[in-house]
């Protein structure tokens, strides 16, 4: 009896798993499907999906895929546990394949030409039938589906009941054969996106999968140990007296057999110099699957030197300063993000495509600043109110942020060529032993015009001697209603919202990492990946960036991401409202007299005549968000300021400068890199004899 009740359970279970597993599976195909529909109907998704690889946007409608046990009479879940695997591996390069071709050989991978890797039950003989045989398809399956499950089930309780007590154990060799293959193609492995190699985090759907899973086998294992306990009545009252007798040193020794979930882990990596076993503490984000790369972990995963240095303002702010360094090299980079963004945005394309591994592997000592703003709040004062903290507008980054990491990488630079040079003096009128230039993108373009603009008002030097600038922020008088909505929004509502919104972010970490696992999902799913695209693009002004790719970066994780004050975006309304780059407008006479010394904001644009430093502009013809005739702005004010100012323009949308993995934009920024070279020897010798005869000559006057 307890034979039949085991059978009867375990048969039950896998049935549940199963058509839950395949009920969840058609859900979120119905809403990749619906999705699919969706696209074809919204207009201008030609334009905004050009060029982004991965989107399936001609999905054809199937019916449900049935269970791999109803095929082949398999009856092990650990067969859907493996494919569930499989599934989430391969589900973004080919969502609505199904069952699995068995081959004896190795598949080649998949491709758009080669069907043999990933062929569906039913995709062979769908491509020969008309549209119309496949929705008659599409229905028959829904209604036989029912009849075949109910036709299954007593089949297959009666096929177990009858086998079960004859089985014999198999033999090794029979057991193999008659074990179920799985066979993972080559492309998720070999020919696959290269970020995929590290992104191990679940998506929403996989996770439902896991939860559902673990809840149904907690549910029948609970019925399972009831079941046993009431036919075996002998065992449940065993169970019972040794609960009463047993002693107060063996219930402690049991517990003590259990590891607290909270406990460290001893463990030993294979291939380490000290294999003896040491603490690994389990954390949350393990737990959650979520991707928490920081760019300090794509870097050392590719092989190059990482350095993290922290920088505090004047006003207590703490920034993260990272550096790829080459400690002799007397040229230098300085690579500053834009809005919502991280240093992440310059090494995401990894080796070939990134900014700033392009810039070491020239030569150059790389510098990766951070702006203030993350939801981390990091502060001197840890005790500093959200209200207080957010209370800064782009200003701050031009005239505290920059400065603080400039001159960091200032002390850096001449220290260590002091070390490695000993010849070398101290640098004397604004003479640097080394170049830096700096390339900066949308927000970073604005902020370093202020900084240059302002330490040369305060004849300061600011000692950079290139400025490369991807679609700079400051002109934006040409853009979509959408953004002139936001831009009277914040001018008439700002007093009452800038007290109940200090800053825009995603609030809590519960949100944060389902922004995460979103990310996964719409990559797993093209066609919502692709709605979701198309509905982001038209918000800017219809941009055609890879917005869903950026979701997928993982510095929006659950711990920490970029947020924008209310400030910032107050300050991008006013300079978009009045026409003028100019800092920002602290609403009254008083206040801007305070801050300035005059009773308006200056204007940056204007003050373009103090920028002594070649400039290049580059522009996107496909930018909605800064559009080129903004860039050209730039352009027309500093060639009439008397700068010597370059301005390009490339086939790009505006986060493409940072995220695109053509190579144009990397040739033409380091072609312009390469036009500042570092003083020459000979060069340097000369100006320390020139200012040693001027300390002569001053001494001699002194005496």
């Amino acid at each position: 009896m307890q034979r039949i009740v085991d059978n009867a359970l375990a048969v039950s279970k896998e049935s549940v798993k199963t058509v839950t597993y395949e009920s969840l599976n058609n859900v979120a195909r119905c809403i990749n499907g619906v999705s699919a529909l969706l696209l074809t109907v919204l207009p201008g998704k030609a334009n905004i999906l050009e060029g982004l690889h991965g989107w399936e946007l001609r999905p054809t409608l199937r019916g449900p895929r049935l269970p791999r046990w109803m095929h082949n009479g398999v009856s092990s879940f650990n067969h859907f546990i493996h494919e569930l695997s499989v599934d989430s591996d391969t589900s973004s390069l080919d969502y609505s394949s199904g069952e699995e071709e068995e081959s004896d050989g190795p598949l080649p991978p998949a491709s758009p030409s080669s069907q043999c890797s990933r062929l569906s039950w039913a995709s062979a003989s769908a491509k020969s039938e008309s549209r119309w045989s496949e929705w008659i398809t599409f229905i028959l399956w829904w209604l036989i589906l029912p009849l075949r499950i109910l036709l299954w089930v007593p089949q297959y309780f009666l096929r177990l009941f009858f086998k079960r007590g004859s089985r014999t154990p198999a033999s090794p060799r029979r057991s193999q054969q008659h074990r179920p293959r799985f066979s993972k193609t080559n492309s998720s492995k070999d020919h696959d996106v290269p970020n995929r190699a590290t992104d191990r985090r679940r998506g929403v759907v996989e996770d439902l999968h896991l939860a559902i899973e673990i809840c149904i086998e907690a549910i029948f294992d609970f019925f399972h140990r009831a079941t046993h306990l009431l036919l075996s009545p002998s065992e449940a009252f065993a169970i019972m007296l040794s609960w009463f007798s047993s002693s107060p040193s063996h219930s402690r020794k049991e517990k003590h057999e259990h590891v607290s979930d909270d406990e460290t882990l001893q463990t030993a990596t294979l291939g380490e110099t000290d294999p003896s076993l040491t603490a690994r503490p389990t954390r949350l984000y393990n737990t959650m699957n979520t991707d928490t790369r920081t760019c300090q972990d794509v870097i050392t995963e590719l092989g190059y030197p990482y350095e993290a240095i922290r920088v505090v303002t004047s006003d207590g702010y703490g920034l993260l300063l990272e550096r790829i360094p080459r400690r002799d090299a007397r040229k230098a980079v300085y690579l500053q993000h834009g809005i919502l963004d991280s240093s992440m945005g310059w090494v995401s394309n990894g080796v070939v495509g990134s900014p700033a591994f392009a810039a070491y592997d020239q030569g150059y000592d790389v510098f990766l600043g951070n702006f203030r703003g993350l939801v981390s709040r990091d502060h001197v004062n840890k005790n500093i109110s959200s209200k207080d903290y957010w209370r800064y507008s782009i200003n701050e980054h031009g005239t505290e942020d920059i400065p603080a990491m400039i001159e960091k990488i200032h002390e850096i630079k001449t220290s260590e060529l002091k070390l490695s040079h000993p010849n070398t003096d101290e640098e004397i009128n604004e003479e640097e032993p080394y170049k830096l230039c700096a390339v900066c993108h949308s927000l970073g373009g604005a902020a370093i015009l202020m900084y240059v603009i302002t330490r040369k008002i305060k004849e300061k030097p600011h000692r950079l001697s290139r400025l490369i600038l991807l679609s700079p922020a400051g002109f934006h008088e040409d853009s979509n209603l959408g953004f002139t909505l936001v831009e009277y929004m914040f001018l008439f509502v700002s007093p009452v919202l800038a007290r109940i919104v200090p800053a825009f972010y995603i609030p809590t970490r519960f949100f944060r990492m389902l922004l995460n696992k979103l990310a996964r999902d719409f990559h797993n799913y093209p066609a919502l990946g692709g709605l979701v695209q198309t509905l982001m693009s038209y918000v800017v002004g219809g941009d055609s960036s890879n917005w869903v790719g950026v979701l997928g970066l993982p510095h929006y994780n659950m711990n920490d991401m970029p947020a924008v004050s209310f400030r910032v975006a107050q300050h991008l309304a006013q300079i978009k409202h009045t026409g003028k780059f100019r800092m920002f407008d602290y609403g009254s006479r008083r206040a801007n007299m305070e801050v300035y010394g005059s009773p308006e904001p200056l204007d940056l644009g204007e003050s373009y005549r103090f920028i002594d430093v070649p400039v290049d502009l580059v522009a996107g013809k496909k930018d909605k968000v800064i559009r080129p005739s903004m860039v050209r702005k730039h352009y027309k004010v500093m060639r009439e300021a008397g700068v010597d100012v370059s301005f390009n323009e490339f086939e790009y949308a505006h986060l493409d400068f940072t995220f695109s993995h053509r190579e144009e934009l990397l040739a033409y920024v380091m072609s312009r890199l390469l036009l500042v070279e570092p003083t020459s020897v000979e060069q340097r010798q000369r100006s320390q004899k020139g200012m040693k005869l001027k300390k002569k000559k001053k001494e001699g006057t002194v005496v």
